[in-house]
C-alpha cells in the first residue's frame, strides 16, 4: 500500500493519476486509509490534522498525486432577499458556510433552519458537494477554538 505523506495545494489539470471523493468530515484528517475512485488503496500520514479541500491532492510516496474531490451530501440551501444579513447570522454561530451569489450552502442543522426561517429565510435542502470558505485568518476548521484570553487583533492571527 502506498503511503502519502504531502498535500499537493495547487493541482492543474493532468496532475493527478486518480481521484479520491470525500465529504466534508472526511477531508478532515491526520492519519487514515483511504480507497480512491479507481479502486488503489493508500495511507495517509500528516504532521498533523488538517482539511484538504476539493482540488488539493495526496503525493504517494511514488510520485503520484490523487486528486481530491468533494462528495455530494445532504445540505440546506438558504435564500433570502438579504443574503448579506443571513450569513452574518450564519458566521455568527462559527458555522461552516459555502457562500454563493444567490445562497448559502450549509450542512443539515434543524435548530439553525428554524432559526432562519424564522428570520425569514427560504430554506431547502439539497444534495451537494461542500466546499465551504476557510475563514478569515488563514486556517480552516480545527477541532475547536477558544477565544479565552487572547484577542486576534493582538495576536496577529
Amino acid at each position: 500500500m502506498h503511503l502519502a505523506q504531502d498535500i499537493e495545494t495547487h493541482l492543474h489539470a493532468g496532475d493527478a493519476a486518480d481521484t479520491v471523493t470525500l465529504d466534508y468530515e472526511a477531508r478532515f484528517l491526520r492519519r487514515k486509509r483511504l480507497v480512491s475512485d479507481g479502486g488503489e488503496a493508500f495511507l495517509v500520514e500528516l504532521a498533523e490534522t488538517r482539511s484538504i479541500n476539493q482540488g488539493e491532492g495526496f503525493r504517494l510516496d511514488d510520485g503520484r498525486v490523487i486528486a481530491v474531490m468533494a462528495a455530494p451530501e445532504p445540505l440546506l440551501a438558504v435564500r433570502h432577499d438579504n443574503l448579506v444579513r443571513i450569513a452574518w447570522h450564519v458566521g455568527n454561530r462559527h458555522t461552516p458556510c459555502q457562500v454563493e451569489s444567490d445562497r448559502i450552502l450549509i450542512r443539515e442543522d434543524s435548530v439553525l433552519q428554524a432559526m432562519l426561517e424564522q428570520l425569514g429565510a427560504q430554506v431547502n435542502r439539497v444534495t451537494a458537494p461542500f466546499t465551504p470558505e476557510g475563514g478569515a485568518y488563514g486556517h480552516g476548521r480545527t477541532h475547536g477554538h477558544d477565544h479565552g484570553e487572547h484577542d486576534h487583533a493582538l495576536q496577529g492571527h
